[in-house]
């Protein structure tokens, strides 16, 4: 079951989402062959303004997954006024659940940094433009 608070803009800063895999190995996990799995899903979620994965939006801040399959993420968006920033992280925790072999995940919005189109990867800017 997922748990998170009502996302009002005063609350935006403690907007955490914790809850079990779907999919839990019952031995030990290597973080290093999750760890692509984690990106991959990440990469399936997507700004709902730019056609752009979040992750190449550069909007994961942090990703962390142990040998138990616990899994840790921050990530922002690119606007804290940002009107979809729940879907965004709802999605981005759900699609994280369903990856075989983690046990538990927590998500968390975060608002610093704050996020800079620098973080961009080089293949979003030949696709931008930039």
């Amino acid at each position: 079951m997922i748990t998170s608070m009502p996302l009002a803009p005063s609350d935006l800063e403690e907007l955490v989402l914790r809850g079990p895999g779907l999919a839990p190995s019952k031995k030990p996990v290597k973080p290093e062959k999750l760890r692509p799995k984690l990106v991959a899903a990440l990469r399936s979620v997507y700004d709902p303004e730019i056609p752009v994965s979040i992750y190449d939006l550069g909007l994961i801040y942090r990703l962390e997954v142990d040998e138990q399959g616990c899994v840790s993420v921050d990530l922002t968006l690119t606007a804290p006024g940002c009107p979809v920033a729940d879907m965004v992280l709802q999605e981005a925790h759900c699609k994280l659940q369903g990856v075989p072999g983690v046990a538990t995940v927590q998500t968390r919005l975060v608002w610093e940094p704050p996020w800079d189109p620098d973080l961009l990867s080089d293949a979003v800017r030949l696709e931008l433009g930039l």
